[in-house]
């Protein structure tokens, strides 16, 4: 079983650091072990890393950085443009029309900043295409970037296939290889073996030099993988404002959020036109109410309406 087609372990919400306590627990342990250069700066620097490719289940991880860095205004810092990561047969540069001038975009790690006026950290954002060669040499490269901007934490986001619903909540879930970080943040220990992708590589890599890593990966369901998946990108974009304490623009999060609720029901009316799907869902619904999601409970409700208090603007004077 690969990790595009393992369902994520589910998350206990009532546990000791549900909510956005997660944000403030994760603030206080990065500053305890912070050096003193990062200490001047009173905010630690948490590096978000997402991929194209096979940890990508539906382009949602991908689509949820992109978002995130958007709605924050994140500024454009550097971009790895070595060829040697890519067989471009596989990934292919584009040839895009730039007000009146063609021009081919080559396949290229973006990383920008953001520094949001509210919240524990700063933010750097990193996307790309997953590298076709070399990958020891580019995880270097990208931790070698982190220590530059003295990252003290990396938070690896990932999405993949699973025998889910699309009518439920979309299944999400932490997890760190860091024993300090899995008590204080009351997350899993990941258990999954087998083939692995550059989200892997990465989250195993950061932890062995040293620098805490957390990873956090959605479950799309596997009969509509295909891209766009807004309702798997607007989970995972809700779970990083838990972890991190962000708050996303109240249109930014509308739009995405109209996204979802027209991709669903989408899927609703393919599933009607096609009895075999239906009776599949139905299954799915089935087995998936008989274990009593987290994301069902009372907590989690609880927690969406504090979010939607918190995006909403105050009444003009």
């Amino acid at each position: 079983m690969t990790e595009e087609n393992r369902p994520p372990d589910s998350e206990d919400p009532d546990g000791p650091a549900g909510g956005l306590d997660r944000a403030k627990l994760l603030a206080a342990h990065l500053r305890s072990i912070a050096d003193e250069s990062a200490e001047e700066t009173g905010r630690p620097t948490v590096m978000v890393l997402a991929f194209e490719g096979w940890n990508d289940a539906g382009g949602a991880a991908s689509a949820a950085v992109r978002s995130v860095a958007h709605a924050l205004d994140a500024d454009l810092v550097e971009k790895l443009t070595e060829e040697e990561y890519y067989d471009f047969q596989f990934s292919r540069p584009k040839v895009v029309n730039n007000s009146g001038h063609r021009e081919i975009i080559w396949p290229a790690t973006t990383i920008l900043r953001a520094t949001p006026p509210r919240g524990e950290f700063d933010v750097l954002f990193v996307h790309g295409v997953e590298p076709s060669f070399r990958w020891q040499a580019y995880t270097a490269d990208l931790l070698t970037k982190a220590a530059e901007h003295e990252v003290t934490a990396v938070v690896l986001m990932g999405a993949l296939l699973a025998d889910v619903p699309h009518t439920r909540p979309i299944p999400t879930s932490f997890s760190s290889e860091d024993s300090q970080l899995r008590a204080l943040l009351d997350i899993d220990e990941p258990t999954y073996e087998g083939p692995t992708g550059i989200v892997g590589v990465l989250s195993h890599t950061a932890h062995q030099a040293g620098v805490p890593a957390v990873s956090l990966w959605a479950a799309v369901p596997h009969y509509v993988g295909q891209a766009p998946s807004p309702k798997a990108q607007l989970a995972l974009i809700r779970k990083l404002e838990e972890l991190l304490g962000l708050s996303l623009d109240t249109h930014e999060a509308e739009e995405i959020a109209e996204d979802a609720a027209a991709w669903e029901r989408g899927v609703d009316d393919l599933a009607e036109d096609d009895e075999e799907i239906a009776d599949y869902v139905k299954r799915l619904e089935e087995a998936t109410d008989t274990t009593n999601l987290p994301e069902a409970s009372g907590e989690a409700i609880a927690e969406e309406f504090e979010r939607y208090l918190k995006r909403r603007k105050p009444p003009e004077k």
